[in-house]
């Protein structure tokens, strides 16, 4: 027997999508973390970078198919869903994961070595070489500290963007669409 949807019904489909979708993004993210660090001649380089891109191609897929999966979901358990309702299931999981793909970037962050994370920013500076005048370049070597914030923020805007723009675009056929059903506005009469 089917209930009819309600916000909290929404709001427990959405941490449990959005759970799903976080722990998914994140294993992905280790992986192709593992594939990056292959190393070897340039047949090995080119192989790792293959595999790079797979995971990533698996990734961005799998986060299609996982909200997708997830709002067909909502449409089977539960009566009276319509689009404006996967749409919000869509949006809150956006949320909700990107939270959680966002902490573990803060977590991964604070777990550098800090002085790791100033030798890979002098790195950076010194390839840089002669191009940045001074103002710019102690800005830059001022970002090193607050590197983790700026890693947490900006992951948790990207990966919820891509999760909004995402429920969008599902939302639409989810439940199909049919413009033949009745609705509950009465039809024009025509004279």
């Amino acid at each position: 027997m089917n209930e009819s949807i309600h916000n909290k019904i929404l709001w427990n489909e959405a941490a449990l999508g959005g759970l799903v979708l976080g722990a998914f993004t994140i294993v992905i993210t280790l992986l192709s973390g593992l594939a990056g660090r292959i190393s070897g001649g340039a047949l090995v380089a080119v192989i790792g970078s293959v595999v790079k891109f797979l995971v990533w191609a698996v990734k961005f897929g799998g986060c299609i198919w996982l909200m997708a999966f997830f709002m067909k979901r909502l449409v089977q358990r539960y009566d009276g869903v319509e689009n404006a309702e996967t749409h919000i299931l869509g949006r809150r999981m956006a949320l909700l994961s990107a939270l959680i793909v966002a902490a573990y970037s803060l977590a991964s962050a604070l777990l550098v070595d800090p002085e790791e994370l100033n030798s890979a920013v002098t790195t950076a500076l010194a390839a840089m070489g002669q191009q940045l005048d001074s103002n710019t370049r102690s800005a830059l070597e001022q970002i090193g500290p607050k590197l983790p914030v700026i890693t947490f923020f900006a992951t948790f805007l990207y990966c919820w963007a891509y999760g909004a723009i995402l429920s969008v675009i599902l939302s639409r056929n989810i439940p199909p669409f049919n413009p033949f059903a009745s609705s509950s506005n009465p039809p024009v009469d025509e004279q």
